[in-house]
């Protein structure tokens, strides 16, 4: 569907993805635990060095009977995109190898006891709620440095490095304890997703004050609706972001900075107060302590079911919900109204970032395939066949050129391009610290149900950060 004034798809390939992004996610969208971390520097890798294989074919010099292993984490992309596009390119340069393909939800339950012993996957698609801990896997040496992928010839053009056929929000978030060990494949957009067709029906726009936003949840009570709300169980933390990129709305991105740096005192600084404050208060008057009960994906049935208004989320839901989403259902993405008369960030910001990490095994059997394996995701053909799967752009320039994409992902790259360099950065310290990314998600659950008062909220929050900061066990990162 087009709406008078939306941007051509030729417009959204050169401006969604393709552009240096003022963002970036460390680690991914989303994070949890795998091991301890520690402070220690990372343990050598072995070897991948280019050097391999004069063969622009196989600069790694991969040897075909060696099997591979994908694991990959089946979430809202599925894992077709593996099996049917990655895999099959990867069998179709090296003919008769063997690859070994899992897919689960439950990447730490599954792998953790595999990296523990020592029987560790070749690749690895890092994500969902038990997505393992990047910075305690590089601290152990498990991760293979990518640095010889970036340096590779593209399979496109072998006169092109790898690195410079992506976006370079790539680049500047693969980084985990000085190292390249982590490749961000997805574009994604997290904010407010509404129903366009609902809102056109009742005559209503997406508010721009927290006054409208109010207002509008006055007017969705009247007829039954939740103006938010956000699954309670298995997805609290897409509430913490919620919250996180109000807090950069109102404080600017230097708020999220300085929560992953640990500055003394930013959870319990204005920003972050104010933050959590207007979103409890949206919940105690307008929400439903139900949803408190819910998983993502039967919040997100309710959503389609028009029971709620706005939801926070990336823009991996239109495709995680294509099978159920009705006729009278079109994704669009809203940005977080105005909280203050003061707020840093204009209307319209909004946070794009890179996402859903993939990392190869230092220690596997075959890093060299391993490595190889992502540089086929990064050609075009690869690219391109991600997105005709998921409906989702990653992160290689001009590789979804003529793919046909839903209204959803349209809409936030309208979103992008109004914002233009009012994009809010992505918060890095829920792959940097794992721990303290959890307890926020507790802390969230607390403070929207009314357990907790948000200074109560802040206040913890700043004791948890401050007890990591002091940590001298857990490996610290910055950024500016």
């Amino acid at each position: 569907m087009t709406h008078p004034g939306e941007i051509t798809r030729r417009q959204l390939l050169r401006r969604i993805g393709f552009t240096a992004f003022v963002a970036g996610p460390g680690a991914g969208l989303l994070s949890a635990c795998a091991t301890a971390g520690t402070g220690a520097a990372p343990a050598p890798a072995p070897s991948t060095s280019l050097a391999a294989s004069a063969d622009p074919k196989n600069p790694f010099g991969v040897d075909a009977k060696k099997p591979l292993e994908v694991v990959i984490f089946s979430g809202g992309y599925t894992d077709a995109y593996a099996k049917e596009v990655h895999e099959e390119l990867y069998k179709k340069a090296y003919a008769g190898v063997t690859i070994k393909h899992n897919a689960t939800q439950q990447i730490g339950t599954q792998l953790r006891p595999r990296f523990v012993a020592g029987d560790v996957p070749d690749v690895l698609n890092n994500s969902g709620p038990e997505s393992m801990d990047l910075t305690a896997l590089a601290a152990e040496g498990h991760l293979a440095d990518l640095t010889p992928l970036f340096d590779a010839p593209s399979i496109d053009d072998p006169a092109v490095r790898v690195r410079d056929t992506l976006t370079p929000a790539v680049l500047e978030n693969a980084r985990v304890n000085g190292m390249n060990l982590v490749l961000n494949y997805t574009v994604s957009h997290r904010a407010l997703w509404y129903n366009a067709k609902l809102f056109a029906s009742k005559g209503w726009t997406a508010p721009k004050t927290w006054a409208e936003f109010t207002a509008l949840g006055d007017e969705a009570k009247k007829e039954g609706i939740v103006l938010f709300a956000y699954p309670g169980q298995k997805g609290p933390y897409y509430q913490l972001w919620n919250i996180l990129y109000t807090a950069a709305k109102i404080g600017g991105n230097q708020a999220i900075i300085d929560i992953d740096n640990l500055v003394d005192g930013v959870w319990t600084a204005d920003p972050m107060r104010q933050a959590v404050t207007a979103w409890a208060e949206i919940q105690a008057k307008y929400g439903d302590k139900a949803y408190f009960g819910l998983d993502h994906t039967q919040t997100q049935v309710k959503q389609l079911q028009n029971q709620v208004l706005f939801y926070p989320v990336g823009s991996w839901i239109e495709n995680e919900m294509a099978k159920d989403i009705p006729d009278d259902f079109e994704y669009a993405i809203a940005p977080i109204p105005d909280v203050t008369a003061n707020d840093a960030m204009p209307y319209g910001a909004i946070q794009v970032g890179v996402g859903e990490n993939f990392v190869v095994a230092a220690k596997g059997k075959n890093p060299q395939g391993g490595l190889e394996y992502l540089r086929i995701m990064l050609s075009k053909e690869g690219a391109r066949g991600f997105t005709e799967k998921t409906k989702n752009l990653t992160v290689v320039n001009g590789a979804a050129e003529g793919v046909e994409l839903p209204a959803g992902l349209v809409s936030a790259a309208k979103a992008q391009d109004s914002a233009g360099q009012n994009i809010i950065t992505e918060a890095r310290f829920e792959g940097w610290y794992k721990e303290l990314f959890d307890y926020g998600t507790e802390q969230t659950n607390r403070v929207m149900a009314g357990r907790i008062t948000p200074e109560q909220f802040c206040t913890a929050m700043q004791k948890k950060a401050d007890d990591i900061k002091q940590d001298e066990s857990i490996a610290k990162q910055s950024r500016s």
